[in-house]
């Protein structure tokens, strides 16, 4: 048996094959191959999530071959794109084009399959999460009937597939809507908390993104604003950057982690954050890594964390070398206080009677995984206890 480990280190198994197909035809070879040794099946990206969405002892498909743009439609201002292609690997593309993805999340690294299918998403009170920008998926099922799913002729199936934790099946190519080629003026700076707070609307409707980090031991903030811009020089003072859009908004994380996320109702999000950070400072004095506070624009993705609501994002970290579960046990709760919906390839505990509560799409998606997958071939024991099979 292989082996296969996530990217933070926290997450391994060992499938009995790991498949890495050139094109559909072969993924169809290998899903009938499953199917007659009854095993299980999952696909990785590039490994970014924190939770056991990939694990599996049976058939793990690599899809990192199945790269690239497979047709470009400038005129439309979309493409459709191969699901093991890498964020990173599209922005030039699009650029010499003349187009940009809508937005972007702090980091460009994952396979667009599992960026899609996680609900992925930056910053921005306007900007829906990646996969809202989706109009298309091509979805092979289990029994290797390829499915074309577009928001012109199966909606309700998109609204599925845009955030289905590879449940319904493997995504192989998805229509990205986009946007013209812009530039962005990038301002960081450390005010104090109470500035932040106090200010927190005002700052979040004045720019196009804004984001801030709170770091516990320190006590210190750091506050990010991206705004549109049609300078072409470069700014002379610190904390600041300008340049095309997939230049600007990635972040490069280098040091290993481990990561909490909840989306909260906008209107609560300041609330929560206080309630975590008294948290932090009554019971956890030596954390340093930061918690994060973004924004996020509804969208009508059944498995969406903004499904029908305004939202604000909060995310806990802890460094990827020490251990993380006593921490993020004891903040946990303070977000079930907020009807917070767990970030699906981000820790969290959740299963599906507390899921019921928060997520409103959860028993129709099920449905649909029942009917595409009735045999639960894309399932996994994490997803078991997400999901209902009846």
């Amino acid at each position: 048996m292989a082996e296969w480990q996530n990217w933070a280190g926290n997450i391994t198994c060992q499938p009995r094959e790991i498949v890495r197909p050139r094109d559909e035809a072969e993924i169809v070879e290998a899903l009938a191959r499953a199917e007659t040794q009854d095993l299980s099946v999952r696909v990785a990206g590039s490994g970014h999530s924190f939770t056991p969405l990939v694990a599996t002892d049976g058939m793990l498909f690599d899809l990192s071959l199945l790269q690239g743009i497979a047709r470009l439609e400038p005129e439309n201002s979309r493409a459709w794109v191969r699901a093991g292609t890498r964020l990173a690997d599209l922005g030039e593309p699009f650029h010499a084009a003349g187009l940009a993805m809508q937005n972007l999340g702090d980091v460009d690294v994952q396979a667009l399959g599992g960026a899609l299918g996680t609900g992925t998403h930056g910053t921005g009170h306007t900007l829906p999460n990646l996969s809202a920008r989706v109009s298309g998926l091509r979805i092979l099922r289990a029994d290797g009937e390829l499915r074309s799913v577009r928001d012109d002729t199966d909606p309700e199936g998109l609204r599925a597939a845009r955030v289905s934790l590879g449940a319904l099946g493997i995504i192989t190519a998805a229509r990205i809507e986009l946007v013209p080629a812009y530039r962005l003026h990038e301002r960081v700076e450390r005010p104090k908390l109470d500035d932040v707070l106090a200010t927190l609307d005002e700052r979040i409707a004045a720019a196009r993104h804004f984001e801030f980090f709170w770091y516990p031991k320190a006590d210190r903030v750091e506050a990010k604003s991206l705004d549109l811009t049609d300078r072409q020089d470069e700014p002379d003072r610190k904390g600041e950057r300008i340049g095309w859009s997939h230049r600007i908004l990635p972040s490069l994380r280098e040091q290993r982690f481990t990561e909490m996320e909840y989306a909260v109702p906008a209107e609560l999000g300041r609330e929560c954050f206080l309630a975590v950070r008294d948290r932090i400072r009554a019971r956890h004095p030596d954390v340093v890594w930061p918690v994060e506070y973004r924004t996020l624009r509804s969208d009508d993705a059944w498995l969406s964390t903004a499904h029908e609501r305004e939202t604000v994002t909060i995310s806990v970290h802890q460094d990827g070398r020490l251990p993380f579960e006593p921490f993020f046990a004891d903040v946990e709760p303070i977000f079930a206080e907020f009807a917070g919906r767990p970030h699906w390839g981000k820790v969290h505990t959740l299963a599906r009677a507390q899921l019921a509560g928060v997520v409103p799409g959860l028993s129709r998606f099920e449905r649909l995984r029942a009917e595409w997958d009735p045999r639960g071939r894309f399932l996994n024991p994490h997803l078991r206890t997400l999901f209902s099979e009846a």
